[in-house]
């Protein structure tokens, strides 16, 4: 048996247990649920099999990067319809993913649109880009929400909780190995959203190079 497939569904089993322990946190104490989810996901980082950083760099590794929370990056947000569209997201070995445009949401940092995973079992999905990618956060972007793999701060009927605080780079920001979707044009925001993950600082800028902005 290829001992990888159990390990895979473990980090998913933890990352889906994370995220349930987030939201239960979050409705009382959002700065200790942020503080609960990056003791965690250094955690997972560090030391699991699956873990998104090549075999060299865990030795050395000491934790990722966050800024500390800011309330004023947290939001709540109701879904606006959009007509449904195919949609294929470019990824970072140049190939595309396809998903399902199916709605927006009206931040007060700007627009960003909602992907549903148009595969078996599916998932909601939202990358975005703003004016830190490529300085102090990946070039291609992070994640807000990948529901396929657990990422899911919560909501309420049709709003979204959507905490850039809890905002995340992609597997190939640390591993040019992985195929990660990256946000499209429609989810590049103008303004610096100061909040979240920022560039994993283990790494020289030789191996780090496939983290420059397209």
């Amino acid at each position: 048996m290829d001992e990888r497939y159990l390990e895979l569904l473990d980090y998913r089993r933890r990352v889906n247990t994370l995220y349930a322990e987030v939201r239960a946190l979050l409705a009382d104490d959002p700065v200790a649920a942020h503080g609960y989810w990056r003791t965690a996901r250094d955690l997972l980082f560090g030391a699991h099999p699956q873990s998104a950083l090549p075999q060299h760099e865990r030795a050395k590794f000491t934790g990722l990067a966050y800024t500390e929370y800011d309330p004023a990056f947290a939001f709540s947000a109701s879904v606006r319809p959009l007509p449904h569209e195919r949609y294929d997201v470019g990824t970072s070995t140049g190939d595309v993913i396809p998903f399902v445009r199916f709605g927006a949401v009206d931040l007060p940092v700007g627009t960003l649109e909602i992907f549903w995973l148009d595969a078996y079992g599916g998932g909601v999905f939202l990358p975005f880009r703003d004016a830190t990618a490529g300085t102090t956060t990946y070039g291609g972007g992070r994640y807000l929400l990948d529901t396929a793999k657990g990422a899911d701060l919560g909501g309420d009927g049709g709003t979204l909780r959507l905490d850039f605080n809890f905002a995340y780079h992609p597997s190939c920001h640390y591993d040019p190995q992985w195929v990660c979707p990256l946000a499209p044009p429609s989810n590049r925001l103008a303004v610096a959203i100061e909040a979240g993950e920022l560039t994993y600082p283990g790494a020289s800028a030789h191996e780090l190079q496939w983290c420059a902005p397209s």
